[in-house]
């Protein structure tokens, strides 16, 4: 059973999701929230039995889902913060991955895709809702004209797993696209965190997406 909190501060919205996740057999709605503040105070007082996935709102008053996530984070590193969104919100967006969210969907995704975006991101994989990610590279940085060097020391294999990484394949995908084993991705994975010093596949796709063409093969 996956026991996730509801973060949203409309509360025909907040019991729609409820509805509809809690039709699924294996999602337990074992909490929910209005606001940041308050999902935090629930987050904490349900230790140590917190919940699996949080799904935070964004846009919400007293504290936003940024600042929320943020703080969450940094108390509880091994939280699981999945952002839903609009369209029209991509700064917010990019905040919260760089926080530590492990990705984000759109508000109009279908129930079916909620669920399925949840059990992936408690299997530890991140999830990126269509079209936004391009948007938020696109706003938030310029095309740059060199490359760091964490990224020119990455060998071609760590970039062919980092370029599917980038476009949320899980393990086993990218192991069936480079033929290799789920171990070698898991070892090409932790080497390419460590090379570019950050903390996750999240932030490691953020990078990716920054760099683009620098990720090309050095032959």
């Amino acid at each position: 059973m996956i026991r996730v909190m509801l973060v949203e501060d409309q509360e025909i919205v907040r019991r729609g999701l409820r509805t509809l996740l809690e039709m699924k057999p294996d999602l337990k709605i074992v909490a929910e929230a209005e606001n940041g503040q308050r999902a935090i105070e629930q987050f904490q007082a349900l230790q140590p039995d917190c919940p699996d996935v949080v799904v935070m709102d964004i846009r919400m008053p007293v504290m936003d889902g940024v600042q929320a996530t943020q703080h969450l984070c940094q108390r509880f590193p091994d939280v699981k913060i999945l952002i839903l969104t609009t369209f029209n919100d991509t700064n917010y967006v990019s905040e919260a991955l760089r926080f530590g969210a492990k990705g984000y969907l759109l508000k109009d995704t279908p129930a079916e895709e909620l669920a399925k975006a949840i059990r992936s991101i408690k299997q530890g994989y991140t999830q990126f809702g269509p079209g936004i990610f391009e948007k938020v590279i696109v706003q938030t940085h310029e095309a740059p004209k060199t490359a760091p060097s964490e990224i020119e020391e990455l060998t071609d294999r760590e970039r062919d797993v980092l370029r599917l990484v980038a476009v949320g394949a899980s393990n086993r995908e990218i192991a069936q696209t480079l033929h290799l084993s789920e171990g070698t991705v898991r070892n090409h994975i932790s080497h390419i965190l460590d090379r570019l010093k950050v903390r996750d596949r999240t932030q490691a796709a953020l990078v990716a997406n920054t760099y683009p063409v620098w990720l090309k093969s050095k032959q």
